[in-house]
């Protein structure tokens, strides 16, 4: 009860991160591959955030993660962000719209329910049908002009998206950095993979990015990367999944009207229906998390209100 009336601002800030600024870098990164090679920006990226957090954190006095963790992390990194964040940078390069980028991410929670089967979780039915919903709005998607035109880039989003799901839910089981030192090591070691993944593939940088290039950089790095994916990890931590993977249900909305808006983007009749169907999808499996989450906080009313020493010994 303490920490919840201590940290609402951080709570409500983390959430405005992960729906607004979140939702927005699919358009900072379609800006950013028209002036820079895909894997060689995703890195640059990540490498930059990464490192500016860690040394920050090392100079506020925090001890460096143990072997264990770097290499926890390190796989996470390269999960979420080698994999997820790489396959999405590939895919909007290859020609695929942001506000559809966004819109095959929201699969998140679906293939997360799946993963979650590995470690035990149990699913209801009406996550089941939610997992049956989204596996149609899949279909619609693919029928799309944006993803028929760009195979690969449809098989490269698909994969970031159970990327990520199958490193959020590992990460859970795994002994990781303490706070935001995960974000630090995570986002170091998924930007050192892209960037030999650049090096490996050929990429060359031919010209100077442009001073848009530049400015998508920046945004990613300081806004898609140190605030949006730390917010992240702390939701993570401090609430349901559910709640966690609310954005996937906010972002396509916010990344379809930018990239109309700014991009000059077009989305046609079978993206429309698959947006309405995948967040629909969405919402059908938050509602049992979200149902189970209201019941553990009624509950304590019907047992009886505790007595004023008990309050301040379940507040220490």
């Amino acid at each position: 009860m303490m920490s919840s009336r201590r940290f609402p601002l951080l709570l409500i800030g983390a959430f405005i991160a992960l729906y607004l600024i979140w939702g927005s870098t699919y358009l900072a990164i379609r800006i950013g591959v028209e002036s820079w090679p895909p894997l060689l920006m995703a890195g640059i990226r990540f490498v930059v955030a990464g490192g500016l957090m860690f040394a920050w954190l090392r100079w506020r006095g925090l001890p460096n993660p143990s072997w264990q963790e770097w290499k926890a992390a390190g796989a996470i990194g390269f999960l979420l962000l080698s994999c997820g964040n790489g396959g999405v940078t590939l895919a909007e390069h290859l020609g695929v719209a942001s506000g559809v980028a966004a819109l095959a991410v929201a699969t998140v929670p679906l293939f997360a329910l799946l993963f979650g089967l590995i470690w035990g979780q149990r699913t209801t039915r009406l996550e089941w049908a939610g997992i049956a919903l989204g596996l149609v709005g899949i279909a619609l998607l693919n029928l799309g002009s944006n993803l028929q035109a760009s195979p690969l880039g449809a098989a490269l989003i698909i994969f970031a998206a159970a990327a990520w799901s199958f490193g959020s839910m590992w990460s859970k089981n795994l002994k990781l950095p303490a706070g935001p030192m995960a974000s630090a090591v995570e986002m170091l070691a998924g930007g050192f993979a892209l960037l030999a993944g650049s090096l490996l593939s050929g990429e060359r940088l031919v010209a100077m990015p442009t001073v848009a290039g530049w400015s998508a950089l920046a945004y990613l790095v300081v806004f898609g990367s140190i605030i949006a994916f730390s917010s992240y990890l702390y939701l993570l931590k401090n609430v349901r999944p559910a709640a966690a993977t609310s954005y996937a249900y906010v972002n396509p909305v916010v990344a379809v009207l930018l990239g109309i808006g700014f991009a000059g983007e077009q989305i046609g009749m079978e993206e429309g229906m698959a947006m309405l169907v995948i967040i629909s999808a969405v919402i059908l499996i938050g509602l049992p998390q979200w149902r189970e989450q209201k019941e553990q906080v009624v509950q304590p009313s019907l047992e009886g209100q505790p007595d004023e020493g008990q309050t301040r010994r379940d507040a220490a």
